[in-house]
């Protein structure tokens, strides 16, 4: 094949394209919308993945997580043993802090159950998280209060009435004034509405997995105890002095919490010790799961217009059958009669992957435009949408190819 007879092969495709409209695009339908679910679905996840990534990069490359259970995806009932484990506590907490050598702050965290209410003015959210933090929160997660200030071990010790506002807090709640030094009436499931007065707001961090990271309300922890003296179950966080450290202080924190749970050499841990990477790890299991959902719907797509394809050429080279015999007889092979048949196959799946390339970059935007998944467009998946598409019509267009080689030039020269 030269360059010539590519031209023609396309330019061929083309005139049909033109000629038949509507059984074209029904022939390129299942194309379109196989290539358009690939494109349309990467751009989601790949937005996903940037946002998930600006999370855990805001968080520092060297936390970690001391949790009841480990941090996954759970398939059915979760066994009796870990039913039955003791909770992370606040005593958990200060014993890491004290007796293991490489960690630099620790942060017991906890959530206030059920919904809470709060109020300033005519203003009031019912809907946000209601943490309860010592002082070291800041250092540990790394977000630090952009208006005001923090807690301070004051306000632990004498179980202040004082509250740090999420960014989505402050501006629900104070859209127009600063919120400093201003009290919010709040309320919970297991105490009557109090005053509380706003020391500080906290910096905005990005949302993650379409969810906003902003929208709570932290107490100083001596405070939420008193409002919660049955939340004894809590996360703990914990950041080593330097990441160099991050192994050792591991191996600290996995060393005192068997002695002080009682964990026997011969058994495995009660509790689970994560990081960063095991929170990615999760998140690439879920996207996993979701790429083979989309290569599912993909391949049907294609399937289906592979078999469209696969028709309207052979309806074409029924149509076209005088002119074979013609192009046999001045001299043209059976290879060329072939690639001609393969070129217009290849064009008319590759129109219907530029389409799906198109209406799925569209898709993908108008979806990021309207909630609050991100999208981010994927060049290589865009190269590989088109490829697939292209590959549809050689593979599916070689036995349409085939019968049009092995027409006879005479009886093709007398077909009517």
């Amino acid at each position: 094949m030269n360059l010539f007879e590519i031209k023609e092969g396309m330019l061929m495709a083309w005139a049909s394209l033109k000629s038949n409209k509507l059984r074209s695009f029904l022939t390129i339908l299942g194309v379109l919308i196989g290539v358009t679910a690939v494109i349309g679905m990467v751009s989601i996840i790949q937005g996903l993945n940037k946002s998930m990534a600006q999370q855990i990069e805001s968080l520092g490359s060297n936390v970690i997580y001391v949790t009841k259970f480990k941090i996954g995806i759970r398939m059915g009932r979760i066994p009796e043993e870990e039913r039955n484990r003791k909770p992370i506590t606040f005593e958990d907490a200060m014993a890491v802090k004290d007796f293991c050598p490489s960690i630099n702050e620790v942060s017991p965290q906890n959530w206030g159950p059920g919904s809470h209410i709060a109020k300033f003015g005519k203003e009031e959210n019912t809907r946000f998280e209601l943490i309860g933090v010592m002082p070291e929160y800041e250092v540990v997660n790394n977000n630090f209060v952009a208006e005001g200030r923090f807690f301070t071990d004051s306000d632990i010790n004498f179980k202040a009435q004082v509250v740090v506002l999420g960014p989505d807090l402050k501006e629900k709640l104070f859209p127009f004034i600063d919120p400093i030094g201003k009290e919010i009436l709040m309320g919970g499931a297991t105490f009557s509405p109090k005053k509380f007065t706003v020391v500080g707001v906290m910096e905005k961090r990005p949302n993650l997995l379409g969810g906003s990271m902003n929208n709570f309300i932290l107490l100083p922890y001596g405070t939420f105890m008193k409002l919660y003296p049955q939340e004894k179950e809590l996360l703990l966080v914990a950041r080593p002095k330097s990441p160099e450290l991050m192994s050792k202080a591991i191996d600290e924190i996995t060393e005192l919490m068997r002695r002080r749970r009682a964990v026997p050499p011969d058994k495995p841990n009660d509790f689970a010790v994560s990081t960063q990477d095991d929170m990615m790890n999760v998140y690439h299991q879920i996207t996993s799961a979701i790429y083979l959902v989309m290569v599912v719907i993909s391949s049907i797509g294609l399937l289906v217009g592979g078999v469209g394809v696969m028709n309207i050429m052979l309806v074409s080279v029924t149509e076209r059958t005088r002119e074979i015999g013609i192009r046999k007889a001045i001299g043209a092979k059976k290879r060329d009669i072939v690639w001609q048949f393969l070129i217009e196959a290849m064009t008319l799946s590759g129109t219907g992957g530029v389409l799906g390339i198109i209406v799925g970059l569209l898709l993908s935007q108008l979806i990021a435009l309207t909630t609050p998944l991100p999208a981010s467009v994927s060049v290589p998946w865009v190269i590989i949408g088109f490829s697939v598409a292209v590959s549809v019509g050689l593979i599916f267009g070689i036995y349409p190819a085939y019968r049009a080689a092995k027409v006879d030039p005479i009886v093709s020269l007398r077909y009517e």
